[in-house]
């Protein structure tokens, strides 16, 4: 449902009765039921004869509607990236009603790659889906609606809605637990060997006007009236971007080619209309005017066959999820930009490139005609988006793909002016040392080590002695890219959490561990690695190709950070940085990567050249660099000292805290989760979001297996971040402003889990909580309010289970604990659309 007028939204949702609930944390992925009770009203005889979009009144608009804010609220805080439970999509109608799969995205031991299964592209229609193995949970033709796997999900919690004691003897809270995604005919057996897996899956029992608005959605024939017509305005601004993206010449051919292989992930959305419409840029075999007939390929760059193609926009349905979401404005001065970057700029084109894997698969051969500056400045344009690319991609969830990072870490890049960026572009061009995972497939068996890192390091000395020829006096600090004294993009912190990971703008936290400095072939080749080239259904040979070529881009990234300080300082940073490595691994990777040989231009004062070398990298981005998660900016300084204390917490009880942690400060005003809204559906003044960030010390990070051996808990640090900087909260926090003082004294007293566990319990609101939903709707109203064209519905998966006193938590793994008391029934909360608040 798309509307434009937020106080018209506000009416409608406060004119009818509550609507908030539903699946929570499902457990269609872990298991079920037991006998299901019978819903009141609830008719065992009524046929269903399918959804009559065509049919569609008021009503079952209005039970659409209703059903949805549910299904938002509830639902799709697990149900929405490529890990939910059972493939059970249900961030858009399609996914509900193409239902669950008993066979996981996410499988390690994968020895041939899967056929994909992306919700609007590769099946359309329930009987294709079915064609695929996905079992129907919505219900049947001629079977009543209280047999549907969906209602019986909800009748199983309505029977049993909260066991006593530790959750753990009930519940599995593994990512990687087996699912068991009960059909119909399943669903008796499921029922009776897990009583207490019904919807939402170990947390609070729902009310029975949440359970009413999809019983009743339901039994009308779980009818989809489909999403609104897109406004005139709208219409005729798509069919302006796809005349301008479907040009007849070579030259603009190639320009477009370029721009969809780095835009397939977006949401695109035109800023100058309508900003909650979000746009798909995709190949099709129709051509503009047409209906979009989407040519479906594992990558962006593979071959669309041998029809004519053309480049189309589609309606991205679906509430944004943060954990996927990625907003890209289109704009008259976006158009202008591309046109001086590409369609006008002074190159030629001869010939298109092929689609065959050895070119498509690598960037600097297939768009080689295309000056590397050009297309560098379009990257940084947004550089922020571009880096999310390989974070809010695919990767749902991925400890091995991502422990080849470090847990946060702050990234600049070398202005598209300076020459190296031009020269090392023929050098990938004409070599075989740039040949990427992708060019082998998604059914690939593992190239050593040994091979990536001849190969890399032969274009490493390559480049590096190009460098030093155009660079004799060394790199200097002006020789990064200061955003043209406007664009924050020249600033960003990588952060790593545990199995997933955020890049955020601004450089957050206390001096970190390590730096990046990218150019040109390493942003590139970092898409075409994990963005453009990277399957998430391929074998699991692929995968560990993708990860073992990330670990030289990293040390790239690392090493041209090392170019800016003095030689005689670098090594001890190498040895600082990888501490456990064999001795012979390490000495390669300095002698053979980070001694480069390139001199240092800057000039240091200090003993300490690494934190004086991050001060001038900050002098230099001073203008640019964005102040929006840095909590120093607030005016409240009471708030400001207790935040800061507890960001100064290092070693055990940094280690205590979870990865992620969302606090929660209110103004007092009675309970958090019913404070009122303003008439305009805003946020009341007083409420602030808060992030806490575990960053985990490791020895290194350059292996692949065994990542709790190389942890370092007393080299932990905590980063606290001015609003949501993370998508999967591990635990939440709810404080009154006048508790800040307490609170942040505690905080200081933590020296082990046991400690964080007695703060959890004066300050938490756990999963079991019956005013989690509550806390957790404010919690995405703030997000929408502060940043609502970014915002999107937070993943709730990795919420933690309750502690107990007398337990701890490992310091290494994901967090999960027992409960120490029985929930309390639910409460109705005031319903609130997600929508009204974009």
């Amino acid at each position: 449902m798309i509307a434009t007028q937020k106080d018209q939204r506000w009416a409608a949702v406060r004119g009818r009765p509550a609507l908030v609930i539903l699946m929570g944390c499902s457990s269609l992925a872990c298991g079920g039921s037991a006998p299901e009770p019978e819903f009141p009203g609830v008719s065992e005889t009524v046929q269903i004869e399918g959804p009559a979009l065509e049919d569609a009144t008021g009503a079952t608009k209005q039970l659409w509607a209703s059903a949805r804010d549910v299904l938002d609220r509830r639902c799709v805080v697990c149900h929405g990236c490529y890990d939910a439970p059972c493939q059970l999509k249900l961030d858009a109608y399609e996914g509900i009603e193409r239902g669950a799969s008993k066979t996981p995205v996410y499988d390690a031991s994968r020895v041939t790659a899967q056929e994909p299964t992306r919700l609007f592209v590769d099946a359309h229609g329930p009987q294709a889906w079915r064609e695929r193995d996905f079992h129907g949970v919505l219900p049947e033709p001629g079977v009543a609606p209280s047999r549907s796997v969906l209602l019986r999900m909800l009748a199983l919690k309505a029977k049993n809605p909260a066991p006593a004691g530790d959750l753990r003897e009930h519940f599995t809270f593994e990512l990687d637990r087996k699912a068991s995604c009960p059909t119909v005919e399943e669903f008796d057996a499921f029922a009776k060997e897990h009583p207490h897996w019904g919807m939402p899956y170990a947390m609070p029992p729902l009310t029975d006007s949440e359970r009413a608005a999809i019983v009743e959605w339901a039994e009308a024939g779980a009818i989809y009236p489909g999403e609104p017509d897109l406004a005139p305005e709208i219409v005729a601004e798509v069919e302006r971007w796809e005349r301008f993206l479907n040009p007849e010449n070579a030259k603009g051919q190639l320009a477009a080619r370029y721009l969809y292989e780095h835009l397939f992930l977006a949401s695109l959305y035109f800023s100058e209309l309508d900003k909650n419409v979000f746009l798909r840029l995709v190949r099709s075999s129709t051509p503009p005017g047409q209906p979009v007939a989407e040519i479906a390929t594992r990558r962006p760059f593979d071959s669309p066959g041998g029809a004519p193609f053309y480049y189309r926009f589609t309606r991205r349905v679906g509430t944004p999820i943060a954990k996927t979401h990625m907003p890209y404005a289109l704009h008259d001065a976006r158009m202008q930009r591309w046109k001086e970057l590409f369609f006008e700029a002074a190159f030629q084109v001869a010939e298109l490139p092929s689609y065959e894997p050895a070119i498509a698969s690598n960037p600097f051969k297939a768009f080689a005609a295309i000056p590397a500056a050009n297309r560098y400045r379009f990257l940084l344009d947004e550089a922020q988006f571009t880096m999310a690319n390989f974070i809010k991609g695919p990767v749902c969830r991925g400890q091995v793909a991502l422990n080849v990072i470090q847990e946060r870490f702050w990234v600049a890049f070398i202005d598209p002016a300076v020459p190296w960026v031009e020269t090392a572009q023929p050098m990938l061009a004409e070599s075989p040392d740039s040949d990427m995972p992708a060019e082998r497939g998604s059914d690939a068996w593992p190239a050593a080590w040994a091979e990536y890192q001849r190969t890399h390091m032969s274009y490493v000395r390559e480049k590096n002695e190009a460098i030093r020829r155009l660079h004799e006096r060394g790199l200097t600090v002006d020789m990064l890219w200061d955003g043209e004294g406007d664009n924050a993009n020249a600033a960003l912190t990588v952060l790593r959490h545990f199995d997933s990971a955020t890049v955020a703008k601004g450089w957050l936290g206390g001096e970190p561990k390590t730096a990046w400095v990218i150019d040109y072939p390493l942003l590139e080749r970092i898409h075409y690695l994990l963005a453009a080239g990277f399957d998430v259904f391929g074998n699991v040979g692929h995968q560990l190709m993708t990860r073992m070529y990330m670990d030289f881009l990293r040390m790239e990234g690392e090493s041209n950070f090392l170019a800016f300080l003095p030689p005689s300082d670098r090594r001890a940073m190498i040895d600082a940085w990888y501490r456990g490595l064999p001795e012979e691994r390490q000495k390669l990777l300095y002698e053979e990567l980070h001694d480069s040989g390139l001199q240092a231009g800057v000039r240091f004062k200090t003993v300490d050249t690494k934190a004086e070398l991050l001060g001038m990298f900050e002098d230099q981005l001073a203008v640019v660099r964005s102040k929006q998660h840095m909590v120093t900016e607030l005016p409240d300084k009471a708030l400001v000292r207790a935040l800061q204390a507890i960001g100064r917490l290092h070693g055990a009880a940094a280690s205590s805290w979870p990865e992620v942690t969302f606090i929660a400060v209110r103004d007092g005003k009675g309970s958090f989760g019913e404070q009122a809204l303003s008439k305009h559906g805003t946020l009341a003044p007083g409420e602030s979001y808060f992030t806490v960030l575990r960053d985990s010390a490791h020895t290194h990070v350059a292996e692949l297996f065994d990542e709790d051996e190389r942890r370092a808990p007393e080299g932990d640090g905590l980063t606290v971040a001015r609003g949501f900087v993370a998508a999967y909260p591990n635990v939440l926090l709810e404080v009154e402003r006048s508790e800040l003082a307490a609170f942040a004294a505690q905080a200081q007293r933590i020296r082990s889990a046991r400690d964080f566990g007695a703060l959890r319990r004066a300050y938490g609101v756990e999963r079991t909580d019956p005013k989690v939903w509550l806390l957790i709707d404010r919690l995405h109203e703030g997000y929408w309010s502060e940043v609502p064209i970014e915002a999107g519905l937070f993943d709730l998966s990795r919420l933690d289970p309750p502690m107990t006193s007398s337990q701890s938590t490992a310091p290494n793994v994901p967090r999960v604990h027992p409960n120490p008391k029985p929930p309390i029934v639910q409460r109705t909360a005031p319903s609130v659309t997600y929508r009204a608040l974009r």
